[in-house]
Parts: C-alpha cells; sequence; structure tokens
C-alpha cells in the first residue's frame, strides 16, 4: 500500500481501495494479518476516523475480519465474498483483467439463458407485453447509450419474468458495474442488424409459452453480445 498517491478529497475511499488491491492481488493470504488501524492512520497520515471508514467498506465486502482485541485479518474472499467483489477485481489497480471479464460473461449467458427458459413458463401477461415493448423500443432507439440502458431494462423485466427472485437479485447487484462502465460493454448493442431480431424472438417465445425456443434464442443472443463484446476488448489491447 502506498500513501504517495492519497488525495484528501477522498481519503477513506483510496485507503479502502488500496487495501483491497492487496488484498485481491493476493498480496495478503486468507488469515493473515493485516497492519493494526493505527498504522494506516500513521502510514497514510490521517485520523483513525478516516481508517475505520475505509476499514468498515473492507468488512462489508467481507475483505476483512475485525475483532475487538485482535489482529484485522484478512479473510478468504472466495468463499466469503459476494457479486460486490466483481468490479474490484475487474478494474484492480487500474488495469482491466480480461479473464474476470470472460467470467463474468459466460456468467450472465447462463443466468439469462435459464431466465428465459422460465420466463416462458411462468411470465404475466404484463411481463409479456413489456419485453415486446422493449424490443420494439431497441429497435427504434438510434442512441448507443440509451439502447444499452433499454437492454439491460429488457434482461431485468426477462428475470422477473423467471418468477425467481435470486436471478432479479444478483442482476441488481450488476446494475451499476454494467451502467456505469458503458464503454466497456457498449459492443452489447453493436451490429443491430443481427441482434433486434432476437430480443423479438426472445419475446415471442416467452409469450408463447415455448421454454426451450426461449432459452435456446436468448443464448444465442447472449452469445453473440459476448463475443462481440470480446473483440471490441481486443480491438482496445491492440490499439494500446
Amino acid at each position: 500500500m502506498d500513501a504517495t498517491s492519497l488525495s484528501r478529497t477522498s481519503v477513506p475511499d483510496q485507503i479502502f481501495e488500496s487495501t483491497c488491491r492487496a488484498i485481491l492481488s493476493g498480496r495478503y493470504a486468507p488469515g493473515e494479518k493485516l497492519p493494526t488501524q493505527r498504522k494506516l492512520a500513521d502510514e497514510f497520515g490521517v485520523n483513525m476516523a478516516t481508517v475505520r471508514e475505509a476499514v468498515k467498506k473492507l468488512e462489508q465486502l467481507r475483505l476483512v475480519e475485525v475483532r475487538h482485541g485482535d489482529a484485522m485479518r484478512v479473510r478468504d474472499w472466495r468463499r466469503h465474498g459476494s457479486l460486490d467483489v466483481i468490479a474490484h477485481m475487474l478494474f484492480g489497480a487500474g488495469v482491466f483483467d480480461r479473464e474476470i471479464f470472460v467470467n463474468v460473461l459466460e456468467a450472465r449467458r447462463l443466468l439469462l439463458t435459464e431466465c428465459a427458459r422460465l420466463a416462458a413458463v411462468r411470465r404475466t401477461p404484463e411481463q409479456t407485453a413489456r419485453l415486446a415493448e422493449l424490443a420494439v423500443r431497441l429497435a427504434e432507439e438510434a442512441d448507443v447509450t440509451a439502447a444499452q440502458a433499454i437492454d439491460f431494462e429488457f434482461y431485468e423485466e426477462l428475470a422477473d419474468a423467471s418468477g425467481n427472485l435470486v436471478f432479479s437479485l444478483i442482476l441488481n447487484t450488476t446494475r451499476d458495474l454494467y451502467l456505469e462502465n458503458a464503454a466497456l460493454f457498449s459492443a452489447v448493442v453493436g451490429n443491430r442488424a443481427k441482434l433486434l431480431p432476437l430480443y423479438a424472438a426472445v419475446a415471442a417465445a416467452i409469450e408463447s409459452g415455448d421454454a426451450d425456443a426461449a432459452a435456446e434464442t436468448t443464448r444465442e443472443l447472449t452469445e453473440i453480445q459476448e463475443g462481440q463484446m470480446l473483440d471490441l476488448i481486443a480491438s482496445f489491447t491492440q490499439g494500446g
């Protein structure tokens, strides 16, 4: 951890990010003691309240365990962490992690495919109408950023229509990652000529109650999006 780059404008966040990166990169192993809060305060030249604020965020991510009278220890985040850790891994130390991104896209495809399968059986008429409406809005929307937002709405509705609350909550945790990094995910709505008929086909399959067709079409749609996003990342890398 390095205090030289700290800015006084958001010191707790920067201490949090610095310590978070050190843990997720493996610099500190599960169970290992971290520097005491007092030592961190001295290292970064801040007061204890500032450090406690940063530590609270680390606890919320389940990266550290703080016990009264004992040292602050690193938790095994692979066993105890939540999806909230993903964003910090994806952009750790300001460097994009392609492997983590591939994992995110794979999980997205599998999740949404099963959402569609269930939605074909469990959807309500209102949800069916909403999916069809969103497919039309995507076809009419020319702005890429606005189209990305509609794309996410489409999949949110798909998860809701699946009737599985856990699926909906998982999507909720990825919303900020998706919408706050619009450039990274912009290819999700690229090649509109190929994608737009598939949104409509997913909505139609769900309306007709064809679970297999809904799942297969969603798999095809998300696989195309996956490939386009990986191509975009490759172009960024080559360009750099």
